[in-house]
């Protein structure tokens, strides 16, 4: 019953997130940007499907992959053995990285780098740098200077490896992030952080995903150096045409096995990781492993259902829309229109709601849900504008990234240490598989049909989703220390506060 009460508020969030989406592509489908009924139908099952992966899968996540992650967290530290968390840190990162699914859709996409070779070094990279980052945590070192150090030497070997990489650089740190990666680190950072004592623990819990997701940009930059592509011919998607209802469930149905073995494959590594570690060091009763299980298995037909809607319904839809509408007369308008769904397409992201949710935990409601959501939305706003500028334009991408990053660097000097380590985890975060297989293959229409270059011009959309919400969350930590100064003024008690804070009728009451 109360697992029914449950899936009900998680149906009730993922339509929420998911309903804003369809509207606007529906508006789109019967004004400017008219589509076939064929990809039309594709698009409406393949929501139905992704309202009901997400529902599954949000519900999933919070049963088994959070607690998972924290009691991981939590034993690799108390062994006080460096080695073993170093090798079992990377084991770790490698091991989820090859798991998450944001990085398959992006890789099935780059036409220069073959599969394979673009995954081992993406998941190289990230567990590099969760052995950075649980150092970073274990020895308390101040985020915002590693940032800047990593991110100075992102920008310098950028400058020495050909165009093509640097956008799919920049992407394969955005899409590492994502639902599957995200609840386990995220989680793992709590862990790590419980078993110190000092009032900094809380801060430092944040900034795992940070860093994780510049391992990537530098394992993909390193492999551009020294990796000569065979050839880079860009394949769009197929844009399906079917004819009755059966040949659009075929559609659907062909999709289904590929995802379900691609989640059971991505799922068992971090399965068989943790079972090993409660055979020989958790030993957890019988009742919280079998709620492990449950989630699990809710998470598993979550991310079945979300990313068969979304590869079999979204990416042909948002390719062809890309290409009506930079086709139009009026071509312009991809900028605001792609704005528009930007705001809320992030809503719509399964680790964001992952993300939102453990911040307002962690900070005991002082970073509400709520402020995290629309702090989001408008920085993937901004984002998917300049993406599509670039679109238009051609303009290269480090005219955008380099003072983007250094604005965000420079901003986490002046805002508590939890607003810079949330902001940079925010970025990872807020780039998922939405973005990877909607918003890109967007981007990539409208690029085709005028006739651009795919590799540099069309991708760097992720890597946009991932840098504006660095700025828009640390403006809102700025904002929230004018306030607290603001109150400071008048030094009150702790107690005074809290009797300040309660409404006419309880003051009555009291």
């Amino acid at each position: 019953m109360n697992y029914t009460r449950k899936l009900k508020e998680k149906l009730k969030e993922a339509l929420t997130a998911v309903l804003p989406i369809i509207g606007i592509v529906l508006l789109l489908c019967f004004t400017i940007a008219p589509i076939s009924s064929s990809i039309l139908l594709c698009f409406l099952l393949g929501a139905v499907l992704l309202i009901t992966g997400m529902m599954f899968f949000t519900l999933g996540a919070e049963m088994s992959m959070t607690p998972m992650g924290e009691r991981v967290g939590t034993c690799m530290t108390r062994t006080r053995k460096l080695w073993i968390i170093i090798l079992l840190a990377f084991l770790l990162g490698f091991i989820i990285t090859i798991s998450e699914p944001d990085l398959q859709v992006l890789a099935n996409q780059v036409p220069s780098i073959p599969n394979m070779v673009l995954i081992i070094a993406v998941a190289c990279g990230v567990g590099v740098f969760l052995v950075v980052a649980l150092m970073r945590m274990l020895f308390c070192i101040p985020l915002p200077p590693l940032l800047i150090f990593l991110y100075a030497v992102v920008f310098i070997l950028a400058w020495f490896v050909p165009d093509s990489f640097q956008s799919v650089a920049f992407d394969s740190g955005g899409v590492t992030t994502g639902p599957m990666t995200v609840p386990f680190i995220m989680a793992m950072g709590v862990g790590v952080a419980s078993i110190r004592n000092d009032r900094n623990a809380a801060d430092d819990s944040f900034g795992l995903v940070a860093l994780c997701s510049v391992g990537p940009v530098l394992s993909v930059l390193i492999l551009g150096m020294i990796f000569h592509p065979q050839g880079s011919d860009y394949t769009a998607p197929v844009i399906p045409e079917i004819s009755d209802s059966v040949e659009l469930w075929r559609l659907f149905h062909v999709g289904f096995p590929t995802y379900i073995k691609e989640i059971a494959v991505s799922l068992l590594p971090i399965v068989l990781f943790f079972a090993i570690f409660q055979i020989a060091v958790l030993k957890l009763s019988r009742k919280r492993l079998f709620k492990i299980v449950v989630g699990l298995f809710y998470t598993y037909i979550g991310l079945v259902l979300f990313l068969t809607g979304v590869n079999v319904g979204f990416m042909p839809a948002g390719n062809y829309l890309g290409q009506v509408m930079a086709q139009s007369s009026h071509s312009w308008l991809i900028v605001p229109i792609a704005m528009i769904m930007g705001y809320f397409i992030v809503r719509a992201e399964p680790a964001v709601y992952v993300l939102n949710k453990q911040v307002e935990e962690i900070t005991d409601g002082a970073i509400s849900e709520r402020a995290m959501g629309m702090s989001l939305s408008l920085g993937v706003a901004i984002s998917l504008g300049i993406a599509m500028i670039r679109v238009l334009t051609g303009i290269s991408i480090m005219w955008f990234l380099i003072p983007g990053y250094a604005i965000a660097l420079m901003i986490s000097f002046f805002v508590p240490k939890i607003y810079t380590a949330i902001a940079f985890d925010s970025g990872g975060v807020a780039s998922g598989p939405m973005t990877a297989a909607f918003l890109l293959p967007f981007a990539q229409g409208a690029c085709m049909a005028l006739g651009g270059d795919i590799v540099r011009d069309a991708f760097g959309v992720v890597a946009m989703v991932a840098m504006t919400p660095l700025i828009t969350i640390q403006i809102l930590g700025l904002v929230s220390r004018f306030g607290t100064k603001k109150k400071a003024v008048f030094p009150v008690s702790e107690v005074a506060l809290e009797f300040d804070q309660l409404a006419e009728d309880a003051i009555i009451e009291l």
